[in-house]
């Protein structure tokens, strides 16, 4: 069936503001190293006050709309279900992604703060998010456009959406739209902490029937309780028919049809890990919805995202399309 969006993603808008700190830093300022932490606007401006240097990058991210920049480098359609406020960051990250080749709704708007995340990198290239949802947080089902995901071969769901109830409702929704529709529903676990602290809210999604899944071996292992990626990834691979767990410099693991792969990963000397998944998933993504199988696909998200740790910012500026034929060509040299 021709359908004009490859994916429909639903998630946070946040423009991401990122800075090059020292590990000590993190220590000074009590902030977790290596993850996600929610925090208020209070805390989102005494962090922006003890900086002292200028940011190496801002643009306009989310977790999800870098998945869908991703699809659209790589010569797919994607269209970005998000909220933001209707302020000078809304007017920015409404144009910032409308240039990186991702539609949205312009209405999408509303009276509040749009969602700003410090992304702080540290020299062993790791990447801390802290993150202040703003009018993001009220992100609901009304800002779902069924007709746009019935036009799309995929919907793709954020994991940090499950944060909130309003969140947790939209991707709710999102997902029986799409089961309507025979959209598939692709959903990314987005953080350990995340799936440790709503693991009901994702228990349940699951239960609900996921035909792709996204996550990291950390994700993997607090989603499921077993001891390691290998065992996690038997357990997912029996639950959903497709599912991709990124394993750092080692590559990732697919679990597609019953069938074990592992797909190696792209040597390159890593300086931000930030945005890394989101990649993983736009490239596999792209290669689902263009013919290509599991395993080719996962090597095109395994290739954008060491695209992506070798530069600084959540997501690749230049178009990939007319390079795929070589990008999979390196897997088999």
């Amino acid at each position: 069936m021709k359908r004009s969006y490859d994916v429909y993603g639903v998630g946070h808008a946040l423009v991401d503001i990122q800075y090059q700190v020292q590990v000590d830093f993190l220590a000074a300022n009590q902030v977790d190293k290596g993850v996600m932490t929610l925090v208020d606007e209070e805390r989102q401006a005494q962090l922006s006050g003890v900086l002292s240097a200028d940011p190496v990058a801002s643009a306009s991210g989310g977790s999800a709309a870098n998945t869908m920049i991703g699809i659209a480098r790589f010569g797919g359609s994607a269209y970005y279900a998000c909220l933001t406020g209707r302020d000078t960051w809304g007017d920015f990250y409404q144009r910032d992604l409308e240039q990186a080749g991702v539609t949205t709704h312009p209405g999408n708007r509303s009276e509040g703060t749009t969602g700003q995340c410090l992304i702080f990198i540290t020299p062993d290239a790791d990447r801390t998010l802290n993150t202040f949802l703003g009018i993001s947080s009220a992100i609901g089902p009304s800002q779902l456009q069924e007709d746009k995901i019935a036009d799309a071969h995929y919907v793709y769901l954020e994991g940090y959406l499950f944060s909130s109830d309003d969140g947790f409702a939209a991707a709710a929704k999102a997902h029986e739209m799409a089961q309507k529709s025979d959209t598939k529903v692709s959903l990314t676990l987005s953080d350990p902490f995340m799936v440790s602290t709503f693991k009901d809210r994702f228990d349940s999604m699951l239960s609900k029937g996921i035909d792709v899944l996204f996550c990291n071996e950390d994700e993997a292992v607090a989603c499921t309780g077993a001891a390691d990626r290998e065992a996690a990834g038997k357990i997912l691979g029996s639950q959903i028919e497709m599912a991709f767990i990124t394993c750092g410099a080692d590559g990732a693991l697919v679990y597609a049809h019953g069938e074990r792969h592992m797909v190696p990963g792209v040597q390159v000397k890593a300086v931000d890990t930030t945005g890394a998944g989101d990649l993983f998933a736009g490239g596999a993504l792209f290669g689902l919805t263009h013919g290509f199988g599991p395993v080719d696909s996962a090597r095109l998200g395994s290739y954008a995202a060491a695209q992506v740790v070798s530069r600084f910012g959540p997501r690749l500026e230049e178009s990939l399309a007319d390079r795929i034929n070589q990008i999979l060509a390196h897997f088999s040299t």
